[in-house]
């Protein structure tokens, strides 16, 4: 989210004048763009504030601007009590830019923190930041609504928005169009996208179609969907079409009942094994990722052992695993105890990556023989001879050069693979 959130302002920017330099150095503003979901995540961007206000004492005129998540929270901190910022603007505020550049080039703080109930800048086309040129990220919808307890989202990202079925097709046409050939749909829970239209309601399973429909070989990903409404129609629409990746990313965040409870994840242990069972009946050879979470409030050893039996029984591809942080303005930070001593997290978070490594280890071992269909995204950063790239299960392929080059598809038989990568000859 937070790559597409800034493209977008780098496409409101560049709209009103302003250039870009990838030397921090050169710069007379610098924008560093927030997220608030884990500690560590504020910790590098306090880090960061205090690299760029270093830069002030060759650049006196410097402009040091704070973007996304963490405005709205720490805009006392860092703009009153550290004195770190010039410009502070919320997720929904980045149209104002431009007026708020103008302020701060002032001498006078610029703040706007005011999140909305319909901003989804769709008719924004966004810059290509960093872009490979062949993947592209497009923003389907903004805020949440499902209040987790221990995540500050929907207090710092608002009310949950879809954005117009039109306006994500034309720009997924514009992307093929300019030569790329994947888009991942971003949402904090796209299955819940719904968009009216005249006298229908259109829903994620309905966009997804469409989208795939701008052309065959465009692929097509998204992230992320919430167990709870994760649909068999949506299933049935991505096991139909070809150019909908076989790849769901489903985060669990605990595998017992009562961590789950205490979450408000809305759904059990039992009704997510279900969600899995239909996953693997319905699209055969999907892969599926997750999210954990070790050492959430009141976590026993038996709910941790939950966790692990859990990811045994589904054999996940890959996770994003952290140890529990306690957040401001969430309902755990209100009503719950961050009661977890740090070295236990430290421990269960270390068991499960360490089990989660097995289960990836294995289940790459068994693509080993098998032929896959890979777009190249570029050149190996272990080998200036070797092309790297995914095949639709989101799985990295290692294989040698070819003739074909970076937006290209070739068939990759798999010869070898670590936990995190696959290694190969295209045939």
């Amino acid at each position: 989210m937070n790559i597409s959130d800034s493209e977008i302002v780098a496409s409101i920017l560049k709209a009103d004048g302003y250039g870009f330099t990838e030397d921090v150095k050169s710069a007379d503003i610098v924008f560093i763009n927030t997220c608030s979901i884990r500690e560590n995540a504020e910790e590098r961007v306090r880090k960061r504030l205090q690299y760029f206000k270093s830069l002030r004492k060759k650049n006196p005129a410097l402009l040091i601007c704070l973007l996304g998540c963490m405005a709205d929270r720490t805009t006392t901190a860092l703009l009153e009590e550290e004195k770190l910022l010039d410009l502070v603007a919320g997720p929904d505020s980045y149209r104002h830019l431009p007026q708020l550049l103008a302020q701060a080039g002032t001498g006078r703080k610029a703040i706007d923190t005011i999140l909305s109930v319909d901003e989804t800048y769709a008719d924004i086309t966004p810059v290509r930041l960093d872009s490979n040129g062949v993947s592209a990220f497009i923003s389907i919808m903004r805020g949440c609504e499902n209040h987790c307890s221990y995540c500050v989202v929907p207090s710092t990202r608002g009310q949950e928005r879809s954005r117009d079925v039109v306006s994500i097709v034309r720009e997924t046409r514009d992307l093929f169009e300019n030569g790329y050939r994947e888009v991942t749909l971003l949402g904090q829970n796209v299955n819940s996208y719904t968009w009216e239209e005249g006298k229908g309601q259109i829903t994620f399973a309905d966009l997804l179609a469409q989208v795939a429909g701008v052309n065959p070989i465009m692929r097509i990903r998204f992230a992320t969907s919430h167990p709870k409404d994760i649909s068999d129609e949506l299933l049935h629409t991505i096991a139909n079409t070809p150019n909908l990746c076989k790849a769901i990313h489903l985060p669990v965040q605990s595998g017992s009942n009562h961590m789950l409870d205490l979450m408000n994840r809305k759904y059990t242990r039992e009704d997510y094994q279900e969600r899995i069972r239909a996953i693997r009946r319905i699209i055969p050879g999907c892969a599926i990722s997750t999210d954990i979470i070790a050492g959430f409030c009141d976590e026993t050893e038996d709910d941790h052992k939950d966790t692990l039996s859990l990811m045994e029984w589904v054999e996940y591809d890959a996770a994003y695993m952290f140890k529990y942080s306690e957040r401001p303005k969430t309902l755990a930070a209100d009503t719950l105890t961050d009661n977890v001593p740090e070295e236990v997290k430290d421990r269960r978070l270390k068991e499960i990556i360490d089990l989660q490594q097995k289960l990836s280890f294995a289940n790459n071992q068994k693509d080993i023989g098998h032929t896959f269909g890979i777009l190249i995204e570029g050149i190996s950063k272990k080998s200036d001879n070797q092309y790297f790239g995914r095949n639709s299960q989101n799985k990295v392929a290692v294989f040698t050069k070819t003739q074909s080059g970076p937006g290209d598809y070739v068939n990759v038989k798999i010869t070898g693979a670590t936990s995190a990568t696959l290694l190969g000859e295209v045939v």
